[in-house]
């Protein structure tokens, strides 16, 4: 079962209105984290670079080399991907607000020319066939309104040998498809699926499976960390928003850790398109 009732310009106004906070939140991260352990003291951003690292790696990126980053958020990961690999990125994303904010960020970053980001639907891709050599998709795919043409946009754009490296939130063997269509629901997604069904998924669109990590203990399993963040930072977030939306911040991470907890997964996983 999918949800199907949630259009990209509903994705879009969600992000649109949910900028402010996040920026603010994560400094420009709008994806999950990464910590070893419960102990573990590394910051919110230091852990959610770890993601962004994990990527690169599993992508084995060169200098010089040509990267899509579809659903780029506020541009944090695509700034780093450049940085520590030598490779032009550009990115692309349905949020105006969020657009305007990462091509901010490229120029404070003195990286304007070599990462760019602009507005557009990635659900249709109009740049030409092998555009790439490797394309991002970090907790992405799970908005879109016809996974299988998007996984075909994606293959066509990449050149042969060229990689693709997608991190999503999971359904574990615990979570049923029903239960997880509903939870999908909470956080305007279409759909929630298990690695082994984004791996059909991406075999069904010409990919040929690399290799994936499934780290949900390690990353949607450390809930409390994202709750006990947002109330170390109840002062400035509330001198920038106001102690409701505050609040707000702290009741819907409970929630969403708390419904998904011991049920979903989270999975970096590397496919690219074949040589031949």
């Amino acid at each position: 079962m999918e949800n199907t009732t949630t259009a990209p310009i509903d994705i879009a106004t969600m992000y649109d209105e949910s900028t402010p906070m996040s920026n603010a939140f994560n400094d420009g991260q709008v994806h999950l984290a990464y910590w070893y352990d419960a102990v573990d003291e590394a910051s919110m951003r230091e852990a959610s670079q770890r993601i962004t690292r994990r990527v690169g790696e599993s992508l084995g990126l060169r200098p010089g080399q040509r990267v899509l980053d579809i659903g780029c958020g506020l541009g944090t990961p695509a700034l780093e991907l450049a940085q520590d690999y030598g490779v032009t990125v550009v990115g692309i994303n349905i949020s105006r607000v969020q657009v305007e904010e990462a091509t901010k960020r490229a120029a404070s970053a003195n990286l304007g020319d070599s990462v760019t980001f602009q507005h557009g639907d990635w659900n249709t891709l109009d740049f030409p066939d092998g555009s790439f050599d490797a394309i991002v998709a970090m907790e992405t795919l799970l908005y879109a309104t016809d996974l299988d043409r998007v996984l075909r946009g994606l293959f066509r754009v990449l050149r042969p040998g060229g990689r693709l490296a997608l991190t999503e939130t999971t359904r574990e063997s615990s979570m049923g498809i029903e239960e997880a269509a509903e939870f999908a629901a909470t956080f305007n997604a279409q759909f929630l699926k298990s690695t082994a069904e984004w791996l059909e998924a991406l075999t069904a669109a010409g990919f040929e499976f690399h290799e994936y990590l499934q780290c949900g203990p390690r990353v949607f399993g450390k809930g409390p960390k994202y709750v006990a963040e947002a109330e170390s930072q109840r002062a400035h977030l509330t001198e920038k928003f106001g102690a409701e939306a505050v609040d707000e911040l702290g009741k819907a991470l409970g929630y969403y850790f708390e419904a998904g907890a011991g049920k979903v997964g989270y999975a970096v996983i590397t496919a690219g398109r074949p040589l031949g």
